[in-house]
């Protein structure tokens, strides 16, 4: 058996731990809305046509941020098709997806569902084919209280009290040429900046995320967000990091994800701080990554693409993946990437949340169940509070062609002084062997500690429509603790939290 030593210190603080870093995203494709949050003919689907069985499991996920319509989707929109009587909204072309949007929910409905389960909305606007104009229409009309015509037409609409949205996307992935309306570097950060500036003309306490990279491997990453920022340097408090991964046939390889989640991460924040030190500025950008998954788009891009000009379907299903154990042990090492980074990552939006590459799935008029990644997500966000704390790992390691030497064990540790709780995360890599790990804990090993860990003996096991609880959380009965450490020992390919009850108040 493989050993490791993890070293925790509650004084080793990272950073505090937002709550909007337990975000998701929700667009209008395929059946994230319609056939998964809403669905009118379901029998658990409550007075306003949502399922009930889904806003459970969303409550019980965790998500305290939804971004929202998109996405690529959000360069085609049209804010004033979701707004007003559900009757009059026009059916649009979404040639993102190549689908139909029928706005039968827009965003008084969402707005609606999101008081539901208890999230807070993160709006996008369109900067793709639309403008500041535009922008500043949807911004007055959400957030104006009354006596303008667009807030009238909102109290008319049916909703008198103003949205409050505080957090606004300044476009989508305008490096991106799939883009609608992509555009270079230069002419996005001009357009940012002017519609930021605008937008704080109503609200300068608004919160704006510009644009950054759509993955680290876009030929202009790193020169795309330098000159951003030196346009809207001034204007914007968050600058937007996406990142997707997929198996492409290398395990070992795959389950090396978070290293790179970790460069990019420190990559921009790098560019970020260049663009403040040549400016002399005393403000920091911070990151919000707000996509982040794991997509196996190279099978959509081959197979599910939707092609054709008489082809326009409405909630197709696309991007429906079904996630292994492998997939969620590398989704909880990305969670682990993103906590590591809570000093300057203080917003993230899991992408997506219901039937698109998305933790929670359902089958129309049936059921609704939990992916393998679920898991991972809804104990790291009940769990992960307070302080994000660095720890020391030693450990063996293993070479990948494309991140060098990887260390086999990941991890990190969350600590919440004001309820003495805390948790230790740790993923092991190995394919083929557990390792024991010793874990220095100090003040922690005093309090109540319990283990549990996602790991099958069959690496691509999943749940399905035909067996929705295949996998799941395992109580780690390997744990022991005498004095102030701890050994537990980790599974081959496994994702383990140990969580911290409640410390003692006089340790």
């Amino acid at each position: 058996m493989l050993r490791a030593r993890v070293t925790v210190d509650t004084h080793s603080v990272i950073g505090p731990i937002n709550p909007r870093l337990y975000g998701s995203f929700i667009e209008h494709l395929g059946r994230a809305v319609y056939d998964g949050i809403y669905e009118p003919g379901h029998e658990l689907a409550d007075e306003d046509g949502f399922r009930s069985d889904v806003i459970d499991l969303v409550k019980e996920l965790g998500v305290t941020t939804i971004r929202y319509p998109g996405g690529n989707f959000v360069s085609g929109f049209r804010w004033e098709d979701s707004v007003g009587a559900v009757s009059s909204r026009p059916r649009r072309l979404d040639l993102a997806w190549h689908s139909t949007e029928t706005n039968e929910v827009g965003l008084a409905e969402f707005e609606q569902w999101l008081t539901k389960v208890g999230s807070d909305l993160m709006l996008a606007v369109n900067l793709g084919t639309r403008g500041v104009q535009e922008a500043l229409d949807l911004l007055e009309y959400a957030n104006l209280r009354q006596g303008t015509a667009l807030a009238e037409k909102r109290i008319a609409d049916g909703h008198p009290e103003p949205y409050d949205v505080q957090m606004w996307c300044l476009g989508n992935e305008m490096d991106g040429p799939w883009q609608l309306g992509h555009r270079s570097a230069d002419d996005y950060g001009k357009l940012a900046a002017q519609t930021a500036r605008a937008m704080r003309s109503f609200d300068p306490g608004l919160e704006l995320v510009v644009c950054g990279s759509s993955s680290a491997s876009m030929p202009t990453f790193g020169e795309w967000e330098r000159t951003v920022l030196s346009h809207t340097y001034d204007e914007v408090d968050y600058i937007s990091c996406h990142a997707y991964y997929e198996d492409r046939g290398d395990r070992a390889e795959f389950l090396a994800s978070g290293v790179d989640m970790d460069r990019f991460i420190e990559a921009v924040v790098a560019t970020a701080d260049h663009v403040k030190a040549v400016r002399g500025s005393s403000k920091t950008i911070d990151i919000s990554f707000d996509e982040w998954n794991i997509w196996y788009n190279e099978r959509f891009e081959k197979v599910d693409k939707i092609t054709g000009v008489d082809n326009w379907p409405i909630a197709p299903r696309l991007l429906e993946d079904s996630y292994t154990v492998t997939d969620a042990v590398v989704f909880g090492s990305l969670l682990i990437s993103l906590l590591k980074h809570a000093d300057r990552v203080t917003s993230a939006s899991l992408a997506q949340l219901v039937n698109v590459i998305a933790p929670i799935m359902t089958e129309p008029g049936g059921p609704a169940w939990r992916q393998t990644t679920f898991f991972p997500f809804a104990e790291t966000s009940a769990n992960a509070r307070g302080q994000a704390l660095r720890v020391n790992v030693q450990c063996d390691s293993y070479a990948t062609a494309s991140y060098g030497d990887v260390p086999l064990v990941d991890s990190v540790a969350a600590f919440d002084a004001a309820t003495g709780r805390g948790a230790v995360y740790l993923v092991n890599r190995s394919e083929n062997e557990s390792v024991e790990v010793t874990l220095s804990l100090g003040s922690l090993a005093s309090a109540g500690l319990s283990a549990q860990s996602l790991w099958a003996d069959d690496f691509s096991a999943a749940n399905t429509l035909s067996d929705p609880s295949r996998v799941g959380l395992i109580v780690n009965a390997t744990l022991r603790v005498e004095g102030d450490e701890a050994t537990i020992v980790l599974p081959p390919v496994s994702w383990t939290q140990i969580a911290v009850a409640a410390v003692p108040a006089e340790a």
